[in-house]
């Protein structure tokens, strides 16, 4: 099977991102939060579309990268302010910054 010409390929983009919670929070229950509130504000189909992926995660620093597709980085952003919880614990979310290199996002985590 042939690779997929590079105009014919996804575009991504890499978004930065900081989760202030009560306590630590592993990545599996980032992972978890984040599609649920996905799933809640766009539904299954639109959640779909936007090939959202964790792509780095931070336990230590409670920080990592977020894969979306270009078109749909407004409604991640917009998903991640509706985070209210991870587990029973109260969160929030910041954007440090989108990239559409993920050397790039990396550099935001560094602060």
């Amino acid at each position: 099977m042939k690779p997929l010409k590079p105009t014919l390929r996804e575009k991504n983009r890499y978004v930065a991102v900081e989760v202030v919670c009560d306590r630590k929070c592993t990545r599996d229950e980032v992972v978890k939060a984040v599609w649920n509130t996905i799933l809640r504000f766009l539904g299954e189909l639109n959640a779909s579309k936007m090939s959202l992926w964790v792509m780095d995660w931070n336990d230590e620093k409670q920080r990592g990268i977020l894969k979306v597709n270009h078109k749909s980085v407004k409604d991640l952003r917009i998903g991640l302010t509706m985070l209210g919880k991870i587990g029973e614990n109260r969160a929030s979310t910041r954007v440090l910054g989108v990239s559409g290199t993920l050397k790039q996002a990396r550099e935001y985590l560094e602060p």
